[in-house]
């Protein structure tokens, strides 16, 4: 392959001169929107907090969705993903990053939180019983050891991963794989403790026990949805296009089909039960989503969430298609801001969305910076797991 190519073929090495271009970028987007919200800060700290949650809960959760599925990869043995694999590593290192982001939701925890007011649990029976649990400084502590924990777990998965690119041993496979089994509980049911303690406190009187799962769900098709445009957008720069080949966009295409129906299944099972149940304590969160401008988002997202991009990718044409494949992954990440959105917004705005250009802001400083540190990765290691011993069969995949 001739030097000017972005990657050499043998060594699955970028360029420093196309790395350079990426990460410039990059640090001059988080750059600007770091000092737009803190310019947001100073002029409407309110405002600046409760947006800040969503930017924040969106790139966490995508995070979480890529530690959990990079644990899948190891413990399945799979093939097919592994020439996908370090991109999928690259976004689940960003989660350490979450530690530093978690900074401005301390600081803004009376702005965020409804339950740091004395007043509002003194009036509510249900919020005194929760008060040992829903305190200030439990929250700020539990906050951190789930931070700890997925990073702990995440760095030593990456190691083991990078290791044996030099390495070239089944050693770290079998490694890799004994920390992913217990990890996949961190992600889950520490993920699904981090859904409760970040949203659903946003409403303290309100319970969903399946809610952490619906979260989760949603951040998985997020961070499909991001790898599917990596990969589409290294393709167009010819960048691993002969290593990603057409059959693991069809493989992408299914993922992105499957989370969008699991996702579906799981919202559906929490309103389904709370509608039947119809408890005051419970229905509570829908009505409040039933009231002005909320009633047109939720109205719609059975339309946004499932019913258009389930039928445009229910076809095997749709699913090879890098077109569709592109334009669902973008669809999917816009609905799932808004969702995010819908699920924190009503808290503060009960008579509809006031879109404000601090949500921009601190979604654009929250995903630069994860990018910068996804981004960095790049040069400090192969964009291939060259050393994994399924490499071989994953370059000749072929779907069924």
């Amino acid at each position: 392959m001739s030097d000017h190519h972005a990657i050499h073929a043998e060594t699955y090495q970028m360029e420093a001169a196309r790395w350079q271009a990426g990460r410039n970028t990059l640090a001059f987007v988080a750059l600007a929107s770091i000092l737009a919200c803190l310019a947001g800060y100073f002029l409407d700290a309110p405002r600046f907090f409760h947006s800040y949650l969503v930017a924040f809960a969106f790139t966490t959760f995508i995070g979480i969705g890529a530690f959990f599925f990079v644990m899948v990869q190891f413990l399945t043995g799979s093939a097919w993903s592994v020439t996908m694999r370090r991109i999928m590593e690259n976004i689940m290192i960003t989660i350490p990053v979450g530690l530093i982001l978690f900074i401005p939701i301390v600081l803004g925890i009376k702005e965020i939180y409804p339950w740091t007011n004395p007043e509002v649990v003194a009036a509510s029976e249900s919020l005194r019983a929760k008060s040992a649990y829903l305190s200030e400084n439990f929250f700020i502590l539990r906050g951190v050891i789930y931070f700890a924990l997925w990073s702990l777990w995440a760095v030593a998965i990456y190691r083991q991963s990078t290791k044996q690119d030099t390495e070239k041993s089944i050693q770290q496979m079998h490694v890799a794989s004994r920390w992913s089994a217990p990890g996949l509980f961190l992600a889950v049911v520490v993920g699904s403790l981090a859904s409760f303690d970040w949203l659903m406190s946003l409403m303290p009187t309100w319970y969903s026990t399946i809610f952490g799962l619906v979260t989760l769900a949603g951040g998985s098709l997020s961070f499909f949805s991001i790898v599917t445009l990596v990969c589409l957008g290294f393709r167009r720069a010819g960048i691993l296009k002969d290593a990603i080949t057409d059959e693991h966009y069809h493989d992408l295409g299914k993922w992105l089909f499957a989370l969008t129906a699991f996702y579906t299944y799981v919202a559906f099972s929490q309103y389904m039960l709370i509608w039947y149940a119809n408890i005051p304590e419970e229905t509570e969160w829908y009505r409040h989503r039933m009231e002005g401008g909320w009633f047109a988002i939720s109205i719609a997202m059975p339309f946004l969430r499932f019913l258009i991009p389930f039928f445009v990718l229910l076809c095997r044409a749709a699913k090879r298609s890098k077109t569709i494949i592109a334009l669902i992954a973008v669809w999917s990440l816009v609905v799932e801001y808004i969702d995010l959105y819908w699920v924190v917004m009503p808290t503060y705005y009960k008579d509809g969305p006031q879109f404000h250009w601090l949500d921009l802001a601190t979604l654009a400083a929250t995903v630069s910076i994860c990018g910068l540190v996804f981004w960095s990765r790049f040069q400090k290691h192969k964009m291939v797991p060259v050393g994994d011993l399924r490499l071989e069969q994953s370059l000749h995949f072929e779907n069924a």
